[in-house]
C-alpha cells in the first residue's frame, strides 16, 4: 500500500488517549477509509517526536507507557512512517538507555545518514553508542 494522506500529532493523541469520543471515532473512520482504498496514512518523524513529548509532558505517561504507545503505532498496518527503521532503533535505545527519546531519535537518524559521531553536551545522550560528549 502507498500513503494516501498524512496526519498531525493531535490525531494520534486522540487515537492513543481516547479522551474525546467524537475525535477518536473520526480518526478511526479516516484510517478505515484509507484502508478501503488500499492506502496507508503517512506519519512524519517530526509527528512521532512531538507525540512522545505530548504523551510525556501533557498526559504524564511514564516512559514504559510512551514506549508501548509508540511501539503499538509502529505495528499499525494502516500507518506508514518516515524513517521507520530509525524510529524503531530510537525506541530500542530509549528503552535501554538514559537518553531521552528526542536524543535517541537524533542519534538513530544520524546513524542512518552515516554521520557519526553525534556530538552533544548532554551526558546522558553521550552515553549512547555513536554519541560523543563535547568538552
Amino acid at each position: 500500500m502507498k500513503p494516501g494522506a498524512s496526519v498531525d500529532t493531535n490525531l494520534l493523541v486522540r487515537l492513543i488517549v481516547q479522551d474525546d469520543d467524537a475525535q477518536t471515532a473520526a480518526v478511526a473512520k479516516l484510517f478505515a477509509n484509507h484502508t478501503k482504498k488500499s492506502q496507508q496514512v503517512f506519519v512524519a518523524v517530526t509527528v512521532l517526536l512531538e507525540l512522545e513529548w505530548v504523551l510525556r509532558s501533557r498526559y504524564k505517561f511514564p516512559k514504559v507507557d510512551v514506549i508501548q504507545a509508540l511501539s503499538s503505532l509502529l505495528m499499525t498496518t494502516e500507518l506508514t512512517f518516515e524513517s521507520e527503521d530509525a524510529l524503531e532503533q530510537a525506541l530500542i535505545s530509549f528503552e535501554d538507555g538514559k537518553a531521552d527519546f528526542a536524543d535517541c531519535l537524533h542519534l538513530a537518524l544520524s546513524s542512518k545518514a552515516e554521520a557519526l559521531p553525534f556530538w552533544t553536551f548532554d551526558a546522558d545522550a553521550a552515553g549512547e553508542i555513536g554519541a560523543r560528549l563535547l568538552k
